[in-house]
Order: C-alpha cells, then sequence, then structure tokens
C-alpha cells in the first residue's frame, strides 16, 4: 500500500510527521534563512533526516492501517515543503565555487559590476550573482603582422609580437567590448604608421630598434584614452622581409649592399693607416721647414753681426783684413775637396800618403763632378800689395804634409795622384 493513500478515519498521517503548524513554521525558518544568509547546512540535513524517519514511521503505521488518504490538506503541504527544502538545498550547494590563486573574480550582480573577489572558496547566491574570473599574473601575447607600405614606397611583410598584463579586471571587462581585439587593432594601426614613416633599408638595417621603440610609444599613446586595465611588458619586432614574389631581387641587393659596405669598411681601414702617415710627414715638413726658417734668420742675422765687428777692423787695416778672409775661404772651400794642393817651388822631393789622406777624407761628400783625387799645382796669386799669397798657403800646405810624410816612410813608393 503506498504511503499516501488515505486512511485513519481521515487523520493526517503526514508521513513527515509534521502537521500543517509544523510546516508552517519550517517554511518560515526557510525564508528567514534567505534574508539572514546562506541557511545551515547541518541544520538542514537534521530536519531533513528527521522528516524521512517520521515517513519510515508513517508508512509502517499506514501498512498497518490498509492505506493512506491523499487527499488530506496537509499532506499537500507536507509535499510542498519537503520540494522547498530541497530546492533550497540545491541553490545553496550550487553557489559554491573557488577562485585560483593567480586570478581575481569579478562579480555582476544582475548584470552589473559589484566587487572583487579574491583568491579562494567563496559563495555566491546562484541566478543573483554573476563570477567572471580574470587571470591577473599571466603575461599574454598578441602577434600582429600584413603586408605594409614603407616611405620609399616599397612593400614588406612585416611581424610583431606584443606581451602585455591585465592590471584591472573591472576596466578590462567593461571598459571596451573586447579587449583583446582592441589591442589588436590598435596594434596593427600603431606598426602600420610607425612602417610608413621609414625607408625599407632602414627597416631592414639599423632601424629595426627604432621601429620596436616608435611603436611601443605609439601603441601605449592609443590604448591610453580607452583605460582597458591593460599594461604593456614588452613590444618584439621579429621580422621583415619582403615578399616571396620579389624574394631572389632582393637577396641579390642585399648582397650588393653588404659588399657595399665591406668596401668601404676596406676603404676606411686603409684611408686610417695612412692618414696619420701622412699627416706625421706634413708635420715633419713644417717642423723642417720652420727649423730652415729659424737657422737662416739666425745665421743672417750671426753674419750681420760679425759684418758689424768686422767692419772696423777692416777700416783700420784694409789689405791684412782681406788677406785673413781669403785664407779662412779657402780653407773652408778646401776641407771639403779630395784635391791634393802641392807647388812646384820647392826643391824637396814629397811623398804623399794618398790612401791615408783617401780614408781620412771618406766621410766627405763628393761632388758628381769631383769623383777622383788629383794633384794641382799651386801657382802664385797675386796679394792686394803685389806679393804673393800663395806662400803662406804653401807653408800651411807644407807642414800638414811634413806630418803626413812622417807617418808614410815605410812606403818608398812614390804615390802621384792622377792630374
Amino acid at each position: 500500500m503506498a504511503w499516501n493513500q488515505p486512511g485513519n478515519n481521515g487523520q493526517d498521517l503526514d508521513p513527515w510527521g509534521s502537521g500543517k503548524n509544523n510546516g508552517g513554521n519550517s517554511g518560515g525558518n526557510n525564508k528567514g534563512g534567505r534574508d539572514q544568509g546562506p541557511p545551515d547546512l547541518d541544520d538542514v540535513f537534521r530536519k531533513l533526516s528527521k522528516k524521512l524517519s517520521s515517513l519510515g514511521v508513517s508508512k509502517r503505521s499506514n501498512s498497518n492501517s490498509g492505506g493512506t488518504d491523499t487527499s488530506d490538506p496537509g499532506y499537500s503541504g507536507r509535499i510542498i515543503c519537503i520540494a522547498a527544502v530541497a530546492v533550497v538545498v540545491i541553490w545553496a550547494a550550487s553557489g559554491f565555487y573557488t577562485i585560483k590563486e593567480a586570478e581575481r573574480g569579478v562579480v555582476t550582480r544582475f548584470g552589473k559590476f559589484s566587487h572583487l573577489v579574491q583568491p579562494g572558496l567563496n559563495w555566491k547566491p546562484t541566478f543573483i550573482d554573476e563570477v567572471r574570473p580574470v587571470n591577473v599574473e599571466s603575461v599574454r601575447e598578441l602577434a600582429a603582422s600584413g603586408v605594409m607600405l614603407t616611405s620609399d614606397e616599397n612593400v614588406l611583410r612585416v611581424e610583431m609580437n606584443v606581451q602585455y598584463r591585465v592590471t584591472n579586471p573591472e576596466t578590462y571587462l567593461f571598459s571596451v567590448v573586447n579587449a583583446d581585439d582592441s589591442l589588436s587593432q590598435a596594434t596593427d594601426s600603431a606598426l602600420r604608421g610607425v612602417i610608413g614613416k621609414y625607408s625599407m633599408d632602414r627597416i631592414l638595417t639599423e632601424g629595426r630598434t627604432v621601429v620596436r621603440n616608435d611603436t611601443q610609444r605609439m601603441l601605449e599613446e592609443t590604448i591610453r584614452p580607452y583605460n582597458m586595465g591593460i599594461t604593456l611588458l614588452d613590444v618584439n619586432f621579429q621580422a621583415a622581409r619582403p615578399p616571396e614574389e620579389v624574394k631572389a631581387s632582393f637577396d641579390d641587393a642585399i648582397a650588393a649592399r653588404e659588399n657595399e659596405q665591406q668596401y668601404i669598411r676596406e676603404a676606411e681601414a686603409y684611408a686610417n693607416e695612412v692618414q696619420p702617415r701622412a699627416n706625421g710627414q706634413a708635420q715633419r715638413l713644417l717642423e723642417d721647414a720652420k727649423a730652415y726658417k729659424d737657422r737662416t734668420v739666425l745665421e743672417a742675422q750671426g753674419e750681420v753681426a760679425r759684418f758689424a765687428k768686422l767692419l772696423p777692423e777692416y777700416k783700420s787695416a784694409p789689405d791684412i783684413t782681406r788677406e785673413r778672409l781669403y785664407i779662412e775661404t779657402m780653407e773652408k772651400v778646401l776641407s771639403h775637396t779630395r784635391k791634393v794642393l802641392v807647388s812646384d817651388k820647392g826643391n824637396n822631393l814629397m811623398v804623399l800618403p794618398l790612401d791615408q789622406m783617401l780614408r781620412g777624407h771618406a766621410n766627405v761628400p763628393a761632388d758628381s763632378s769631383d769623383k777622383d783625387t788629383s794633384l794641382i799645382r799651386l801657382t802664385p796669386v797675386p796679394s792686394a800689395n803685389g806679393g804673393s799669397s800663395s806662400n803662406s798657403q804653401q807653408t800651411r800646405s807644407g807642414s800638414s804634409m811634413n806630418q803626413r810624410q812622417a807617418n808614410a816612410q815605410r812606403d818608398n813608393t812614390t804615390r802621384v795622384g792622377r792630374e
């Protein structure tokens, strides 16, 4: 026999063992629980166990009586109470959720932002609040690429990678419709604007860092007014290459450019090697010229001073001064020649040690027209007083020859110079 059959003389045979008043109290308690917050699960399960126990006792009594009266109003109230308790339990259990350590929960109540939830176990009223977890610690990446036009009207395929992190979950979800898509569009716009300002050669060679920095700066300026709740970490300029249709010609141009740079570097190295040497030679010539100038000026000044001192002596004794000047001049001239001067006026035979004389004059440079050693006979030179100035010259030469003759006595052969 079913437990809900009518019987027992119309008495209320509610299997839960409670009457209408109890049901009303139960409903009141449930309502009060909703007003105060989430229900106490231990209390709910305790009441449910008591009702199930009374249900078992009621079933046994009904089986003994032979039927149950389903038309009893108290019976329907008990069924509604049980259903309400089950719904409350399921509703309360479905509100528990967990937020991970790297996430923050954005709670919206009836579609409107309410508050942020920290990591851990939390509870929300189902069908009232909605929680959207947002990862705020992971680094997100966004790739941007496309065929773009440079300032010199060349076409390049450029690839760039943007790394960013969510710093404000509320603005990330509600400031724009889709923050990731908005960032992608802003990146593409900034990259095209920067590529359009530079030539192809600069983008492919030394301008990669400049393009990266300009793109990051322009991207930050673009997304700042939208307050999307994200922070840019880095912008990586990955690749820039020509389209596949012109890749072969482009490779040839790159090779030619590299050869050009190599030749330029070699020329600069040669210039760096030669130029200091030339500068040194030029400086040496300047210093030599300056020294020659100073020497010439000083010599001229010395000659002037010498002449100024010699002039009074010449005026007092012109003949003696003239002869002394002649002798000094001839001594200076003949000291640099390889010719041997002898006089034929003497009666003595002189043996000239020409080998020693030549060794003594080996360090004296010879003129192109004076490459041999000759014997020159001295002839008298008339002096200002009518005398011969050769006597004094012969005396000076004779004394020198006598000294050399003493060193050449061991050689009995008379050496005669070529004339």
